[in-house]
């Protein structure tokens, strides 16, 4: 595992307790592993941060559209913070490769899962929460969550988005190829290539078939913004 140090200096916060951090980074198979007592894994760290990053990406919306109403909040906040978007977040600061982990976790790709790194990013929130207060955790989150969130919203919606540019400019119709998949059952990577009428347009790659074409349709996206 990578030295702490080294993730503080990525998150520009140094921990005047490194056990919090070192708490939010592990896992519960490592803690199964190791005998160690339940509670001594990232889960109650992670319960903490869940709701203070509810609440900090509630007031950053009440704020960002005054005339929203409370429906159209309360979905945009879910897509915000959702597992895919916090892992998202999580593979900016390369959250995965400090991640303490059991070896059947480390064995079947742990370190890259989405329900693991993104729980993770919760846990971390609770314990900057716990170690330098309501303010840090806020700042911490709008500098690694809340940030790009335009380009974000791009990735996530990327098929839906590539559908509406392709039909709005021509007749052709969007396609995905799986072109190939490797490793075993537990730790499987798709690609895939996305192709608008004849011509591929982006690849990408994924641990499900779904990621990859999100992947790829992204790639696409931005092939077209080029050629405008």
């Amino acid at each position: 595992m990578r030295k702490i140090k080294e993730l503080e200096r990525t998150i520009d916060y140094q921990f005047r307790n490194p056990e919090l951090l070192r708490h939010a980074l592990r896992h519960s198979s490592y803690v199964n592993e190791k005998h160690m007592k339940k509670y001594e894994c990232n889960e109650r760290l992670e319960f903490l941060g869940d709701a203070v990053l509810e609440v900090v990406s509630s007031e950053f919306l009440f704020f960002e559209y005054e005339t929203m109403p409370e429906g159209e909040l309360t979905k945009k906040r879910a897509s915000m913070v959702c597992e895919p978007a916090l892992a998202f977040c999580a593979r900016d600061i390369k959250l995965g490769e400090y991640l303490m982990l059991g070896k059947g976790e480390e064995a079947t790709g742990g370190r890259k899962r989405d329900s693991v790194t993104s729980d993770a990013m919760e846990a971390l929130i609770g314990a900057i929460y716990l170690d330098g207060g309501f303010a840090s955790a806020k700042e911490f989150i709008h500098r690694f969550i809340l940030n790009d969130l335009e380009n974000k919203k791009l990735f996530f919606d990327s098929k839906t988005i590539l559908q509406e540019i392709v039909q709005g400019n021509s007749d052709d119709q969007v396609s995905y190829e799986l072109i190939r998949e490797e490793g075993p059952d537990h730790n499987k990577s798709f690609c895939t290539a996305v192709r608008i009428g004849e011509q591929i347009y982006g690849e990408g790659e994924g641990r499900t078939k779904k990621a990859s074409e999100q992947q790829a349709a992204y790639q696409a996206i931005l092939k077209l913004q080029e050629k405008r």
